[in-house]
């Protein structure tokens, strides 16, 4: 084993702090704070100090260890990007206020790339001229940078943060589906070694676009996602993703539509409550604009609208809820009355729970006035039916039906099979076997390696402190020396030994600090096995402590340096 150097706290960059940071709010930013592993730049910018660019590096290597394991090639490519290829594909004005945009002194438009699909094909476009030359996988590890609106929760969601893309490029889709297929092991394989807790859940592509996607998911109570399992069946969805079947039923039965007076009653809460009925049996229509075009959206009275799935619906329009300037000079919407029959040219859309033959109750489109008996699809048609309603704890699964689990997570890792999207854009094609040219097929496979560390902390950590396995620890045993000279020339022996037989090794040797702020700062940090040189010093006896369970164990020296290097 290589003879590893041993880090001193004593000559360390890197203090650690009593109390949390007045601006943090999730666990993974006071800790990594309060343990000296990152600082704070500026609004979600952020610089990693020694720890913490340790168990940063130690993420990385096991992403490239099973990157390359799957014959994946590393390139790195430049951060700064020119506007057109991202123009050729849609994505220069898709991204919106999120892309970062600047411009050189000549006036000539460029990005910070946030991802970096259109270069990587344009790369393979320059260097693959035949079937001959693929399948091929290629990836890179660095800083990305998304301009957030509101940078939060440390380094979990900031404007640069550290990511691992890669790319397949194959000749047809069974080649797409089996570079799709060894990323997904290699992104299992990964997690399980970082020690992360995740799920594989069905997720929506988003601004990326393609077919099939999914995210890897860390069970967080910091998380910004919302997903759903099924305590029956192996279905995990991120509630975005989540889909109904549509369902019509027979309507025949029910009588025609009549409008009933309902003064004082512009909200489902005071209709339902007039009616006696539930909300269940209303039909709620949110107005909101696309692109300045008002578009109703129809959803059952007890159910909320996401809004996050109509603009991905609409995505790339800009979507707004309506203001009441939007109603001067529209006599057929009557605000707190709307209803879907008899609108003028306002596009519907509905969520699939109002299937065709379902009947309701829901605005008359006059004041202090609704309907009852309105049928979809005989009294008002839907333009388009997309889920819209907000998920709920106990919604059935769309599998087998049970009652679905909702739980928060961070997003570790996102895999695309993108198709053709950005080969049909930018004219990505080899020569095929038969002599003519093919359309080559993209897959796109993401792992935020700054964010794992985050996830990492949020997962392991306890009241003490971080708690880092080994795999990513900044050292595998922290050395305290507790007390005098004895202690401390004991504790760096003890230190130059271990380090000569490869174990990485962090001591603590400062002077003038008490041993109880020592052995907090050693809970803090979170390496995985601690080393105490304390009061049985002379006669050559040491404590080990296991961080995570909190074992301790008096042994020799000799037995000592045996445990830590078998």
């Amino acid at each position: 084993m290589a003879n590893a150097p041993v880090q001193r706290m004593s000559q360390l960059m890197a203090k650690t702090l009593r109390d949390d940071p007045a601006d943090a709010e999730v666990l993974s930013h006071k800790l990594l704070v309060r343990a000296g592993y990152v600082r704070r730049t500026a609004a979600g910018i952020w610089s990693w100090l020694p720890l913490g660019k340790k168990v940063l590096a130690n993420v990385e290597r096991v992403v490239r260890e099973e990157m390359d394991a799957i014959g994946a090639q590393e390139v790195l490519l430049p951060a700064i990007l020119p506007r057109e290829p991202y123009e050729a594909t849609g994505r220069w004005e898709e991204y919106g206020p999120e892309l970062f945009r600047l411009q050189d002194r000549k006036g000539g438009d460029y990005l910070l790339g946030p991802t970096h699909e259109e270069i990587f094909t344009l790369l393979v476009k320059d260097q693959a001229s035949s079937y001959k030359d693929l399948p091929v996988t290629l990836y890179q590890i660095q800083s990305k940078y998304r301009d957030e609106a509101r940078p939060r929760a440390g380094i979990l969601r900031g404007r640069e943060f550290l990511m691992k893309d890669s790319y397949s490029f194959d000749l047809d889709d069974e080649g797409l589906g089996q570079s799709y297929g060894l990323h997904r092991q290699a992104y299992q394989r990964i997690f399980e070694r970082l020690g992360l807790d995740y799920r594989i859940c069905a997720a929506t592509a988003g601004a990326m676009g393609g077919s099939k996607s999914e995210e890897f998911l860390a069970p967080a109570e910091a998380g910004e996602d919302t997903f759903a399992d099924c305590p029956h069946c192996d279905f995990a969805a991120n509630t975005e993703a989540i889909s109904y079947e549509l369902k019509p039923v027979d309507g025949s039965a029910v009588p025609a539509a009549e409008d009933i007076p309902t003064p004082d009653t512009p909200t489902i809460e005071t209709l339902a409550a007039s009616l006696g009925v539930p909300a269940s049996a209303t039909l709620k229509n949110l107005l909101v604009k696309v692109d300045g075009e008002i578009v109703a959206v129809g959803v059952p009275g007890d159910r909320e609208v996401d809004l996050g799935k109509v603009e991905a619906h609409f995505a790339p329009a800009a979507v707004e809820l309506v203001t009441a300037e939007d109603f001067v000079g529209r006599p057929d919407l009557v605000r707190g009355y709307v209803g879907p029959q008899g609108l003028e040219k306002v596009r519907y859309i509905a969520d699939p729970r109002v299937a065709p033959g379902t009947a309701w109750i829901t605005g008359a489109n006059k004041a202090d006035t609704h309907a009852r008996n309105v049928v979809a699809g005989r009294d008002f048609e839907v333009d388009a039916y997309v889920d819209v309603v907000v998920v709920d704890e106990g919604d059935p699964c769309p599998r087998c039906g049970t009652g679905l689990r909702l739980d928060r997570a961070i997003e570790i890792g996102h895999i695309f099979q993108l198709g053709r999207k950005y080969a049909d854009a930018l004219k990505l094609d080899v020569l095929g076997p038969q002599g003519k040219p093919v359309r080559v097929t993209m897959g796109s496979y993401g792992i935020g390696v700054s964010r794992a560390v985050a996830a990492l902390a949020e997962q392991s950590a306890d009241d003490k402190g971080l708690c880092w396995s080994k795999e990513v620890a900044p050292a595998d045993v922290h050395v305290v020396a507790a007390g005098k000279a004895l202690q401390t020339e004991l504790a760096l022996d003890l230190s130059d030994r271990l380090a000569a037989a490869g174990v990485r090794v962090l001591v603590d040797d400062r002077a003038g600090v008490s041993p109880g702020v020592k052995f907090t700062d050693s809970e803090l940090i979170g390496v995985p096995q601690i080393l105490v040189a304390g009061r049985r010093s002379a006669e050559g006896i040491v404590e080990l402590k296991d961080r995570r369970t909190g074992e301790r164990e008096e042994l020799t020296v000799a037995e000592a340096i045996t445990r830590l290097t078998v």
